[in-house]
This record gives C-alpha cells, structure tokens and sequence, in this order.
C-alpha cells in the first residue's frame, strides 16, 4: 500500500521501515524515532482541526435563535379584596348596681329581647321597706311643716321654726327619691332591642355591685370592619359601595363605607374602616367573616 507523501517524506514508508527494523529484532535508530513522533503530531493535528471545521459548519449550519417575545404587560386587577368581620353597631354588657340576689332570670341565650324588657330582677324587699318608711316620714314631716305655716300667720310660732319644719319635709322628700332610684337598680332593662348573647349569672345567685351579668348585641343593625392599605386613601371615600361575600352563609351582601378612622397603623400601613350592610341582613350574625370587594379605580 502506497504511503501518504509529506514534506518529511512517505508516511507509509516510514512506518514500513520502523515495522522492518522492529521484525528483525535491532532497535530503531534516533533518527527513525525523531522521524515517528513527528508523523503521530502531525496525524493528531490534522483530526484537531478537522474537528473544528466541523464544529463550525454545524454552527453555522444552525438557525440563529428566535429572540424571546417580551412579556406582555401585567393587566389591573378587575377588584381589590380584603378579609371582614360582622360586627353589631351595639353592643354591651349589662352589670349589677347593687349587690343583692337575682330573683328572676327572664331570657335565656339568644333570647330575642326588646327596648325597655326587664331581662333580670333582683330581691328588693328591703329598698321597698325604705321606700315605704320614706313616705311615710315625708308625709309628717310635710303636715307638721303646714301647721307651723298656719301657727305663724296668727304669729304663734317663730319664722325659725317655720323654716326648720320647711327643711325637714324637704329631706324626707329627698329620701323618696333616693329610695326610688335604688328600686330601679332592682331591675336590669333592655336599652336597645337585640338577642342576649351571653348570660354571666344564675337565678338566685347573689352578686356583687359592678359584676356583669348579661352581655347583649343589637343584631338588626350590622356592620363590616375592616384594615385596608393607607394606598387606597387616594381613591376610597365615605358613601363608596363594595360587595361582601360572607363565608358561612356563603352569599353576598352589598354595603358602603360608613366610617374611616382618621388615623393610619404606622407599623401595617393601614387603616380601618367601616362598612354598613345594606337590604337584608336576617342571616347574617355578629362573628361572621368573609371578603369584601372594591371596584378597581379607573
């Protein structure tokens, strides 16, 4: 087989002397060995850069990239949504005036009450007897007062004493009253129509003056409360309609902004406000919970 012709001389012939010289059992000379690294550099350069050639038609051989479309700009939020709360516009916790025992018990938990009902009455045989006493004294103290009225106009008796008698009708009329204002601590009334919600004493039990006794909300009249971001100050207003979606009726309600406090949480960035429910609100519940939504701003 021919050998490959290079400037150094035959590949083939080389290597075919090398071979010889390897089958007749004498060592190659320095010449022949100077002779063989060349040829294997010269090999391994060749496959070298027959290599990047080759790498480099296939890049070119290649489609240059699609360059990425650029993203498309966020579209604004069709609403904004917060968490509520269902809240009473009243509320309260009716405490003992008096210490005495608790003869009757007229409601029970979630008994509906109205205005002006008597929901506890207390043992008030005593403040009776006072009251009884009172009028009693009042009356002589009133009649002796007339009699030294008509004593003095026939100049029997001193305008000293007419005075003193005076005097003395007045503080029994006083007593009266003081008497009367303890006889409606006797009864714990209803100020606003509602259900009671909690009850914190029993029937017959004996309390304390300043104990609580029945807690009470006026459930016909809801609110919503609610922390928005301070942000939305730009463009929430008092009267602004939203919708509610309450979480265990799951329906929705419409309501507007009542109130807006007039001071923002420096640590959350927020700032309460309240809602009032609009239409009906009969399934709906101090407690209750759910989202509010606000049209986005135009």
């Amino acid at each position: 087989m021919a050998g490959i012709w290079r400037s150094g001389g035959r590949i083939g012939g080389d290597q075919d002397q090398q071979s010889a010289a390897q089958r007749s059992g004498r060592q190659p000379t320095g010449a022949e060995l100077m002779r063989s690294m060349t040829l294997m550099r010269s090999v391994v350069g060749s496959a070298a850069a027959l290599l990047v050639a080759g790498a480099v038609a296939a890049q070119a051989a290649t489609p240059a990239a699609t360059p990425a479309k650029a993203a498309a700009p966020a579209q604004p939020a069709a609403s904004k949504t917060i968490r509520v709360l269902v809240a009473a516009d009243q509320e309260s916790v009716l405490a003992s005036q008096m210490a005495g025992r608790i003869d009757q018990l007229n409601v029970r938990l979630g008994s509906p009450i109205k205005a002006g009902q008597v929901l506890i009455r207390f043992n008030c045989e005593e403040q009776d007897a006072h009251l009884k006493m009172a009028n009693s004294d009042f009356y002589s103290a009133q009649q002796t007062y007339e009699s030294k009225v008509k004593l003095q106009s026939m100049q029997s008796v001193a305008e000293i004493d007419v005075q003193q008698a005076g005097a003395a009708a007045q503080k029994a009329k006083a007593q009266i009253q003081l008497y009367q204002a303890q006889l409606k601590q006797c009864n714990i009334v209803a100020p606003f129509a509602g259900t009671v919600t909690r009850l914190l004493a029993k029937q017959y039990a004996s309390v304390n003056i300043g104990q609580p006794l029945i807690e009470i909300v006026n459930d016909r009249k809801l609110k919503v409360q609610l922390n928005v971001p301070s942000l939305w100050l730009s463009w929430l207003k008092a009267g602004q309609p939203f919708s509610v979606q309450i979480d265990e009726t799951g329906k929705a309600y419409q309501a507007k902004v009542a109130r807006i406090n007039g001071r923002v949480d420096a640590v959350s960035q927020s700032i309460e406000i309240e809602g009032e429910v609009i239409g009906n609100t009969a399934n709906l519940l101090p407690g209750m919970s759910g989202v509010a939504s606000f049209a986005a701003p135009r």
